[in-house]
């Protein structure tokens, strides 16, 4: 299990694509999420196929967020050149943790094995 933080802030539980298979099936075939999907080493996303719309934001380097959109059903998402890490929730989840462009984020795992 791990969390999202920012600014010592627990917003949500998070789950992190951690290979290959992960990053393609993303919330394929998910009705719902509760708390946020994390994908490392990406600059963007899509939503085709997919049973809601999302919140996502574009994280850089330092884990600063740098872009925060709200991807509707069957849709791409615009390449972010500078985004390092993709987080994905429900739509309206970033409004009711108040996460917005600028806010620092942290992954915290309950585990031994750092999260990118």
């Amino acid at each position: 299990m791990a969390w999202l933080l920012s600014e010592a802030r627990v917003l949500a539980s998070i789950d992190v694509a951690d290979g290959i298979g992960q990053r393609f099936k993303g919330l394929l075939g998910r009705d719902s999420i509760d708390g946020a999907y994390a994908i490392p080493h990406c600059r963007w996303v899509h939503s085709l196929g997919m049973r809601f719309p999302l919140d996502v934001a574009f994280v850089d380097a330092d884990n600063i967020v740098i872009k925060v959109v709200c991807l509707h059903r069957n849709r791409l998402s615009m390449p972010v050149p500078k985004a390092r890490m993709v987080i994905e929730a429900r739509a309206g989840a970033f409004e009711r943790w108040g996460l917005v462009v600028g806010d620092e984020l942290e992954i915290r795992s309950t585990n031994p094995n750092p999260v990118p």
